[in-house]
């Protein structure tokens, strides 16, 4: 009888895994109800797993369902009381629900839960979110007391740039006045009227000229040679390869060839970053996205694109996703190169600290 037990408990955990696996994929396809669907499969089967619970809630943040999100956190804490995405999760929610001072005590506990997991700068940026928040003099002294710690952690850029952050809300810069410009001298860092500084973890508007300038450059005895050369042909050249790759490629498509039309829509990708068209290159990938939703090497480069264009938090989201689905499925080489990059771009990105350690 207890082996026959053992075979039962092996299965049900099989089908969690599968369950979840399917969560993951369907998250990574943008395929969102399914993903809701399979993490409620894998909730009915562990039903002491707070992780279902939590994928649901992360689910329903990116759709701006953020009460029901709310609440599918609160099931994840019900069961894991000191988990940390669901405690990330709540304080997100409740942010998007204008209730900063649960925010802000959701990010208290999870302070408290990273410092005790020794991972000092995390838990020092989610007490000063905090007291963003909702100041106290509690909170004060907390962040005080870990900024404290911190400056014991020189050389270690997670810690060096949780500290710079924490002393920002703390010690405020005194800047001096500079002196007054002439009136026809123009300041030299002052900024263009109507320029706006981009919202880093929005993307922009895919419909805007992404066509880059560059300036020719070459030697006084070549100029005759380059006469009848345009300033930007270079850059012209290279976005003919790309143009020209991601061409190829949509003929394979056509022709029913999708390894060609792949590998052909990946090149144009790298071909179009490499010549600084970031917004042509996610385009070319989200072209190949319905050939291969879950390549591996599709969503890495997503992600790199995505940091090339400051979308900190898409490229955080997606990492975190394919990193589960590698873990799940025991791929130690993707899982290695999603660390790598995770640690190169987002050191100070909590949840893929915790999945590559």
């Amino acid at each position: 009888m207890p082996a026959r037990g053992s075979k039962v408990s092996q299965s049900l955990y099989e089908n969690y895994k599968d369950a979840l696996r399917r969560g993951h994929v369907a998250a990574l396809r943008g395929k969102l109800d399914l993903a809701i669907a399979a993490y409620g499969e894998a909730a009915d089967i562990a039903t002491d797993r707070a992780l279902p619970h939590a994928s649901i809630g992360g689910i329903l943040m990116r759709t701006g369902r953020a009460a029901e999100a709310a609440e599918a956190y609160e099931r994840a804490l019900a069961l894991g009381p000191r988990d940390e995405a669901s405690l990330r999760g709540r304080a997100d929610a409740m942010i998007a629900l204008g209730r900063p001072f649960e925010a802000a005590d959701a990010l208290d506990r999870l302070s408290s839960v990273l410092d005790a997991a020794g991972k000092l700068p995390e838990a020092c940026d989610a007490a000063r979110r905090a007291l963003e928040l909702a100041e106290s003099k509690d909170r004060r002294r907390q962040v005080g007391a870990l900024v404290g710690r911190l400056r014991q952690s020189a050389g270690d850029e997670a810690a060096e740039l949780s500290l710079a952050r924490a002393l920002k809300l703390l010690e405020p810069v005194q800047v001096e006045e500079a002196p007054a410009a002439a009136p026809d001298e123009a300041a030299p860092d002052e900024a263009a009227p109507n320029q706006a500084a981009p919202d880093e973890d929005q993307p922009a508007d895919t419909t805007a000229d992404t066509t880059v300038t560059a300036a020719a450059s070459g030697d006084a005895s070549d100029a005759a040679d380059a006469e009848d050369l345009t300033a930007d042909a270079e850059p012209a050249a290279e976005l003919v390869d790309g143009s020209v790759l991601g061409a190829a490629a949509e003929e394979a498509l056509a022709a029913g060839d999708h390894a060609a039309a792949l590998s052909g829509l990946i090149a144009a990708a790298a071909a179009h970053s490499a010549a600084g068209r970031s917004v042509a290159a996610i385009d070319a990938c989200y072209l190949a996205l319905p050939i291969a939703p879950a390549d591996a090497d599709l969503h890495i480069l997503l992600a790199e694109l995505y940091l090339e264009r400051g979308w900190r938090a898409l490229a955080a989201d997606k990492l975190v996703l394919l990193a589960r689905l590698a873990t799940l499925e025991d791929d130690g080489l993707t899982r290695k190169r999603i660390c790598r990059l995770a640690g190169d771009r987002l050191p100070d990105e909590a949840r893929l600290v915790e999945l590559c350690a």
